[in-house]
C-alpha cells in the first residue's frame, strides 16, 4: 500500500499521543495510522518531535464584513497560517447578508474562487422575512443560523425582534441546527452609552461599562428562553463571564438544548490590565470585562464551554484610530494567534494543553457544526486537514501576519508554540512561513450529520 504522503511525528489521536508515529495519506483522506517505520509513499515528511494535530475549525469568523466576498481569500490565507484548515464564516457580509438561496450561492462561488482553507457557513434571517428561505438553506448546507439583539448596521447586521426570533426557533425546533445570537440588549446599552457620553466618560475602560453585563445577561436569558420555548438549540456565541455560563448551564439542566461559546480575546485580556496600552485595539462586543480571565479558564476545564473561536474580524486599523472609543470599530484580528494563544494559555496554567486544545478547537467544533468525524480528528477516513505545531518560542509580530491586516491586540505576546506546517485536504497549504496552496484548493464544507446534542 503506497501513500500519497506520510507525516511523521507525535500524533494527536483522540485518545492519547501517538508517539514516534506516522498518518499516511491518500487522495485527501487519512487511510492508515501507525508507529515505528514509516511505510511507502510518495512523499514523506519528518516533523521529528513536533505534534501532528488536526486542523483547526475555527467556529466563529467574520471574513466579508469589510472587503466583501473577495475578503474570503486573506482570511483564508490568515487561517492557514494559523493551523486553521476550516473557518465558519458568519453570514453578515458586505454588503448583503446570507439569508437567501441566492446570497448562499454567490459565496459558495466566491469560496470556489478565492478560498486557501475549506470553509463551513452561516445562515441568517432579516428583520421581517419570512422562515420560508431556512429549508433551502439547510438543504444548500448551512452549518447554523446567526442573529443579533443589537443593531449594528440596519442592513447588515440588524436587531431581530423577539416575536421574530421565536418564529426563527420554531421553524428550526425539529432540526439539529443551532441559531446563534449577538447577546446584548439593544436599550441597555444605548442609554449606557448615552449616559457615558453625557458624563465625558471614554477610552477603553468605559467601554465595559457602557455595554454592561445586565445587558449582555438580559439577552442571553430572554434567547435561552425562547429557544426552550421552541425546543430548539439556542447557542451563545460570546459570553464575556461565568454568569453567563451559569444561566447556559441552568436551561442545559433542565433538558433544553442550550451552549455557550468563548472567543479567546476574552481568556487572554483585561481592561485593568491591558487597556492603557491596547485602547480601541482591544475593543470587542460584548466588551472584555475586568476580572474574569481566571473565571473563564475554570469554564473551560469544567466543559462548561462549547468552544474556543477567534471571532476574527476583517477590520483593518484605520477602523480603530477614532476620537473617541464610541466611534471605534469592535472587533480584532485572530486566525493567527488563536491556536498558539489558547496552547500557551492552557499550558502557562498547568493544564494538559495538548489535549485541551485539540478538544477545544477541532474536535468539539467539528462535532457542534455537523463535520465529525470527517473533521475534528486525526483517525482513519477523516479528511487530511492537518497542522503541525512546534514547541518553539515565538513573540508574535502581527506585521508579518499574513491576512493584510498586519495589526493585533495579541503582537509582542509571547506563545509557547508555533505552526510549522498545515496541510489541506492533504495537501501543502503553509510551510512554516508561506501560504503555498492555491486560491480556490480550499473547498465549501456543508453540514453533515453530527450533532451537538
Amino acid at each position: 500500500m503506497t501513500f500519497s504522503l506520510v507525516i511523521r511525528g507525535t500524533a494527536v489521536l483522540p485518545d492519547g499521543l501517538l508517539e514516534h508515529g506516522w498518518v499516511g495519506i491518500r487522495d485527501g483522506k487519512i487511510a492508515a495510522l501507525g508507529t515505528g517505520e514509516v511505510p511507502a509513499s510518495d512523499e514523506v515528511f519528518d516533523a521529528g518531535d513536533d505534534l501532528i494535530i488536526p486542523g483547526v475549525i475555527d467556529g466563529q469568523t467574520h471574513a466579508c464584513s469589510y472587503g466583501g466576498l473577495p475578503g474570503i481569500a486573506s482570511t483564508t490565507r490568515s487561517a492557514v497560517a494559523g493551523g486553521i484548515t476550516t473557518i465558519v464564516d458568519m453570514p453578515y457580509d458586505n454588503p448583503d447578508p446570507l439569508n437567501s438561496l441566492a446570497t448562499l450561492n454567490a459565496k459558495i462561488a466566491a469560496i470556489g474562487k478565492h478560498a486557501h482553507s475549506n470553509v463551513a457557513l452561516y445562515g441568517t434571517v432579516m428583520p421581517g422575512q419570512s422562515t420560508d428561505e431556512i429549508a433551502g438553506l439547510i438543504a444548500g448546507g448551512v452549518v447554523a443560523f446567526k442573529i443579533s439583539t443589537f443593531e449594528s448596521s440596519p442592513t447588515r447586521f440588524p436587531r431581530i425582534s423577539s416575536n421574530q426570533t421565536l418564529e426563527i426557533f420554531n421553524a428550526l425546533a425539529d432540526t439539529d441546527i443551532p441559531l446563534g445570537v449577538h447577546n446584548e440588549d439593544q436599550e441597555i446599552v444605548r442609554a449606557h452609552i448615552a449616559a457615558a457620553k453625557a458624563a465625558g466618560r471614554d477610552g477603553i475602560e468605559a467601554h465595559s461599562e457602557s455595554r454592561p453585563v445586565a445587558a449582555e445577561m438580559a439577552a442571553t436569558a430572554q434567547f435561552l428562553e425562547l429557544g426552550a420555548a421552541a425546543a430548539a438549540h439556542a447557542h451563545i456565541v460570546h459570553l464575556t463571564t461565568t454568569r453567563g455560563f451559569d444561566i447556559v448551564e441552568n436551561y442545559l439542566s433542565d433538558g433544553y438544548r442550550s451552549t455557550g461559546e468563548l472567543c479567546v480575546h476574552y481568556l487572554w485580556f483585561d481592561p485593568d490590565a491591558d487597556g492603557a496600552e491596547l485602547g480601541a485595539k482591544m475593543k470587542v462586543n460584548p466588551p472584555i470585562r475586568p476580572g474574569q480571565i481566571e473565571a473563564l479558564w475554570g469554564d473551560v476545564i469544567s466543559g462548561r464551554v462549547a468552544f474556543v473561536s477567534s471571532d476574527h474580524s476583517s477590520w483593518p486599523i484605520d477602523n480603530k484610530f477614532t476620537p473617541s472609543i464610541f466611534e471605534a470599530g469592535a472587533g480584532v484580528p485572530g486566525l493567527e494567534t488563536l491556536l498558539p494563544a489558547f496552547f500557551t494559555g492552557a499550558e502557562l496554567r498547568g493544564y494538559d494543553a495538548v489535549m485541551l486544545t485539540v478538544e477545544q478547537l477541532c474536535e468539539r467544533p467539528a462535532k457542534f457544526f455537523g463535520l465529525w468525524p470527517q473533521k475534528g480528528s486525526l483517525s482513519i477516513g477523516a479528511d487530511a486537514d492537518i497542522a503541525i505545531l512546534k514547541a518553539e518560542a515565538q513573540v508574535w509580530d502581527a506585521a508579518k501576519a499574513h491576512d493584510e491586516l498586519n495589526w493585533s491586540p495579541f503582537d509582542g505576546r509571547e506563545f509557547s508554540v508555533k505552526v510549522s506546517r498545515t496541510y489541506v485536504g492533504g495537501k501543502l497549504a503553509f510551510d512554516g512561513t508561506n501560504v503555498v496552496n492555491a486560491a480556490g484548493d480550499g473547498q465549501y464544507v456543508a453540514r453533515g450529520t453530527s450533532s451537538w446534542f
